[in-house]
């Protein structure tokens, strides 16, 4: 495409991958619009764990580039918008029955530091059972061999920061469309808004949960399939003594206890949603993750200590395997003059923007 070749794109989605790539691509020089259905930044990308980050359980997953990608751009989000997050010191506790043993866990976090290179917040560090940090005091001793402490990152408000970013695609000249469902998207770069069709030199279906589903509803065949995993949290009325990554050992998976409004956020669960159900922490999950706390802390807490609950469905890219093993890396496809994206971080997502950007440019070209 001739450097001077300006697009007019339509965008529909304004999650956080919708904006990224929305501000990507009006920061490239095209005329951009963005259409989202309900208001922005309103589901999935308000329903996160709140942590800007690399994904030390990746690596297990092999997903090395997916890790590097976060931990540099968990760096981009600290340097950007300072006001609305900031680096966070993570506890890993070490049990006799944790699913990895020291010398695992510290291969893995020596990775962890190695990947992120000149975009590190700090190095891991071991610490026995006589010189434990002061969070880890709140730990249950019964088995306990150690922690390690790590550094991540973290959100104040996931939608507060992701509508920081939508401003920015505005002030760079993205128009933004809320309360505006996209009804139909066509490979000639047609879409239908409220019942009126509109001509675009390319559109971005970056829709989330609902992108496979837009596909299906306009006869656009793909053969992506999305696992969508509903992740729910607990707000717990009880400060956090710090910031804790807990390793199950029932199903070998993370869960975190953050602190968050002056309270303790307690979460992720994973368990595959339909889009006609409820996006709702259902009661068995509430059961799941206070069981998963109390495993870990002195003090338990009970479902009246839970102030409130908040769930949000991820579309991951479906490679055959159980909702926690699959892998969240992201998928980017072309129909014509249409160009979708599957999946994707929170972390990433302007890193994603800019890829997405340059495979419009490709398809127009």
């Amino acid at each position: 495409m001739s450097a001077k070749q300006y697009l007019h794109v339509a965008v529909v989605g304004g999650g956080i991958n919708g904006v990224m790539t929305a501000w990507s691509l009006a920061r490239r020089g095209h005329e951009v619009a963005l259409y989202e259905r309900a208001t922005l930044m309103g589901a999935t990308s308000s329903a996160s764990s709140k942590l800007l980050h690399g994904g030390l359980r990746y690596l297990e997953q092999g997903d090395v580039r997916l890790v590097r990608e976060g931990l540099h751009e968990r760096a981009w989000w600290l340097a950007h918008a300072p006001h609305l997050c900031r680096p966070l010191e993570l506890t890993l506790p070490v049990y006799v029955d944790s699913p990895h043993g020291r010398s695992i866990l510290g291969i893995g976090l020596t990775m962890y530091d190695a990947l992120a290179g000149k975009a590190t917040l700090g190095r891991h560090h071991w610490y026995s059972v006589d010189h434990l940090p002061a969070p880890a005091m709140t730990l249950r001793r019964d088995g306990l061999r150690g922690v390690f402490t790590y550094v991540d990152a973290m959100m104040a408000d996931d939608r507060a920061l992701g509508l920081w970013a939508a401003d920015q695609a505005r002030r760079a000249g993205v128009v933004l469309h809320e309360q505006a469902p996209v009804e139909w998207i066509a490979p000639d770069g047609t879409i239908r808004v409220a019942g009126r069709d509109e001509r675009f030199d390319a559109v971005v279906n970056a829709a989330g949960p609902w992108a496979r589903e837009l596909l299906d509803t306009s006869g656009i065949s793909t053969d992506t399939r999305l696992d969508l995993v509903r992740g729910s949290h607990l707000v717990v009325e009880r400060p956090a003594a710090g910031a804790f990554a807990l390793e199950l050992p029932t199903d070998e998976r993370l869960v975190f206890a953050l602190p968050y409004e002056g309270r303790t956020l307690v979460g992720t669960t994973e368990v595959r949603q339909t889009l006609d159900e409820p996006i709702e922490c259902s009661e068995d999950e509430r059961d799941y993750l206070i069981a998963a706390y109390n495993a870990f802390f002195t003090e338990p807490i009970t479902p009246s200590d839970v102030h409130s609950t908040f769930a949000g469905v991820r579309p991951l890219v479906h490679a055959g395997r159980t909702a926690h093993a699959q892998r969240r890396g992201e998928r980017v496809e072309t129909n014509g003059r249409v160009v979708s994206v599957f999946g994707g971080k929170w972390t990433g997502a302007r890193a994603l923007g800019e890829r997405v950007a340059r495979r419009v440019e490709r398809a127009t070209s």
